[in-house]
């Protein structure tokens, strides 16, 4: 878009304390997609971080000009279209997910909405959370896994032997603690009844939802795949694989929905003085439980899913 004459600001000719204030009320009067262009004799970088601070993930920063007598910057306000959801950030950078974590954000199954809509709906400091988010940017990326360049094929695969092996490695372990610490602590914590019902309504739903996601869906994945790399028309035969990864992700959130429950009725994991060795245990399992489901859940929601969809409409 043409940034129009009247947006664009000679800072050198502003008094020193009008300077932000004058960049802020401009900013503030744009729409989504418009610029404004910054003209100054030093780099214009402390008004980044004041406007980051003050108005958060809301604008683009472009150097058009980095010295070494003039410094020029586009600052473009975020429209609608622009913003990342949550899940979309988590692809890019998985590491943001600790974040997303410490505030209680659902970047797996609540990957769809965008940081203001969820932290408006659960009351927290948006602005707050997208400084933390901008901080990660500056750390070292070299633990952070690329899952979103991987092929298809290989990412269900990875998610088969690694994340659906967990599973049934250990929830019938988790399913059996849970039973236990309920059984002889459950008069005392009535908490723990509930928890081991939850525990067995997960086990539930997992066990008929691998199978189908193995089965099925992921089968039908590498088909898609083979069809795409050798140029070959795909087989459908009847198969409607929007309808099928809806009927996935309602089980992604039932099983989500499930563990928020879980983590309110125990306090956040917190551990009761009169805890036993199994009590601890347990709330140990079901925490790291949880995080494997999160990250699991996240790759297919986020990165498999969607790629999938696209890829098969884009064969026709």
């Amino acid at each position: 878009m043409e940034t129009l004459q009247e947006n664009f600001i000679d800072v050198t000719l502003i008094e020193p304390k009008s300077k932000h204030p004058t960049i802020f009320k401009v900013f503030d009067n744009l729409s989504g997609g418009e610029s404004l262009i910054i003209h100054n004799d030093h780099d214009p970088k402390p008004v980044y971080y004041q406007l980051l601070g003050e108005r958060g993930d809301t604008f683009n920063w472009q150097y058009l000009q980095q010295g070494p007598d003039w410094w020029d910057v586009r600052i473009t306000k975020k429209g609608e279209d622009d913003k990342e959801t949550i899940g979309q950030i988590a692809v890019k950078d998985l590491r943001k997910a600790e974040v997303f974590k410490k505030y209680g954000i659902d970047f797996c199954c609540g990957g769809k909405k965008t940081i203001r809509q969820v932290c408006a709906e659960k009351g927290i400091d948006a602005t707050k959370v997208e400084q933390e988010l901008q901080q990660m940017n500056q750390q070292n990326k070299t633990n952070n896994n690329a899952y979103d360049d991987w092929n298809l094929d290989f990412l269900a695969d990875y998610i088969t032997n690694t994340h659906h092996r967990y599973i049934r490695k250990y929830l019938p372990e988790l399913r059996g603690y849970a039973l236990k610490v309920a059984q002889v602590h459950g008069e005392r914590h009535a908490e723990l009844l509930e928890i081991q019902k939850l525990v067995e309504g997960i086990n539930e739903e997992l066990t008929q939802h691998l199978e189908q996601e193995e089965k099925v869906l992921f089968a039908y994945v590498k088909k898609i795949v083979q069809a795409k790399n050798t140029n070959q028309p795909l087989d459908k035969k009847g198969k409607d694989l929007e309808t099928l990864i809806e009927e996935l992700e309602k089980d992604h959130a039932f099983i989500g929905e499930s563990f928020d429950k879980i983590r309110v009725l125990c306090k956040g994991y917190a551990i009761p003085e009169d805890a036993c060795a199994s009590y601890k245990l347990l709330f140990k399992m079901l925490q790291e439980f949880e995080d494997d489901l999160h990250l699991h859940i996240h790759l297919e929601n986020n990165i498999l899913f969607p790629k999938a969809i696209r890829m098969e409409k884009n064969l026709g």
